[in-house]
C-alpha cells in the first residue's frame, strides 16, 4: 500500500503528537505542524517528515506550509485538524477576549485550513478529513459553554461540507474524543478568574473535577493514534467516531434524552403547518 501523506495541526503534543510518531512508525510521510517548530524539532531529521510553522489563525502560514507540503510530497490525503484549546468558566464569569481567542483558534482556525487544502484535494479527486473536534460538540456541560459552542460550530460546519463535497470523492470525519490524557484540561487550558458563587454547586465543581484529574484520564492518545489510522485505511469512513467508553456512554444517554423529548412534543411539533390551526384550538 502507498503511504499516504498526512497535514497534521498542532503536533507539539497530545493526540497530534501520538499521531506524528505512529505514521512515522509505520513509515507514512507527514506534515507537521506547529506554532513554534523547537516543540517538535525531534523529528526534524526524519525523511518523511515535513516540519512546518503554522499558527491556524493565520492563513499566510498554513499556505506556505501546504505549498511546500506540495512541493516536497506531490499530494495531500489526509488532513488532520487538530489544533485548539479549552476554555473552563461558567457562560456568565467567561472572558469575552478569552472566548472569541478561543474560537478564532478551535473554529475559524479548522476552517482556515480545511478552505485551504481543499483545491488541492479537489484536483486530486480524492482526500480525507479529520476533525478532532470532542464529544463537547455533540454534548453541553457546565462550564464548559463557550468551549463547547466551538465544537459544536465545527460539527455544524462539518456536516454541510461532508455534503458538497462528497460527489468530488472527498470524505470527512468528526473524531470526538472524551477524557484522554493530554494536556487539554492542564496546560492547554485558560479558565474563567471572575469567579460568581452562584455557580459553585454546578459549573465550579465540573471545572475542578476536570482539572484536577488532568493527567489521570483513561483514554490513551496513542491508541487513538491507532484509530486514526484505522480510519484512514477504509472505503467509507463515518462521519461521526466516538473516541473512548466514557464519550460513547455519555452519547447514548443523550440520544435517549432527545428522543424522549421529540415523543413527548411530537404533536405539538408537527401541527405548526398553515391548515393546523384547528389543532390549537382543542
Amino acid at each position: 500500500m502507498t503511504a499516504k501523506v498526512w497535514f497534521i495541526t498542532g503536533t507539539s503534543t497530545g493526540f497530534g503528537r501520538e499521531l506524528v510518531e505512529a505514521l512515522i512508525a509505520r513509515h507514512e510521510k507527514v506534515v507537521a505542524t506547529a506554532r513554534n517548530l523547537t516543540k517538535i524539532a525531534d523529528w526534524q531529521n526524519q525523511p518523511n517528515v515535513l516540519l512546518a510553522t503554522v499558527d491556524v489563525t493565520k492563513p499566510e502560514q498554513i499556505k506556505t506550509a501546504l505549498t511546500a507540503a506540495v512541493a516536497k510530497f506531490g499530494r495531500i490525503d489526509v488532513l488532520v485538524n487538530n489544533a485548539g484549546w479549552g476554555y473552563f468558566g461558567a457562560v456568565e464569569e467567561s472572558d469575552d477576549t478569552q472566548v472569541r481567542r478561543m474560537m478564532e483558534t478551535n473554529f475559524w482556525g479548522v476552517s482556515n485550513v480545511t478552505r485551504a487544502v481543499l483545491p488541492i484535494m479537489r484536483q486530486q479527486k480524492h482526500g480525507y478529513i479529520m476533525n478532532i473536534t470532542s464529544i463537547a460538540g455533540l454534548l453541553g456541560n457546565p462550564a464548559f459553554g463557550y468551549y463547547n459552542a466551538t465544537k459544536h460550530a465545527v460539527e455544524g460546519l462539518m456536516k454541510a461540507l461532508r455534503q458538497e463535497v462528497a460527489p468530488l470523492g472527498l470524505h470527512i470525519t468528526n473524531i470526538e474524543p472524551g477524557p484522554f490524557r493530554t494536556d487539554w484540561a492542564g496546560r492547554s487550558h485558560v479558565g474563567a478568574t471572575a469567579l460568581i458563587a452562584d455557580y459553585a454547586q454546578t459549573a465550579h465543581v465540573r471545572r475542578q473535577q476536570t482539572e484536577t484529574h488532568s493527567g489521570q484520564q483513561a483514554g490513551s492518545p496513542a491508541l487513538l493514534a491507532q484509530a486514526m489510522i484505522k480510519l484512514s485505511q477504509v472505503t467509507k469512513p463515518p462521519f461521526h467516531f466516538i473516541a473512548g467508553q466514557n464519550a460513547f456512554d455519555r452519547m447514548q444517554v443523550e440520544l435517549t434524552q432527545e428522543q424522549q423529548d421529540f415523543d413527548q412534543w411530537q404533536a405539538d411539533s408537527t401541527h405548526l403547518n398553515y391548515g393546523d390551526e384547528a389543532y390549537w384550538q382543542k
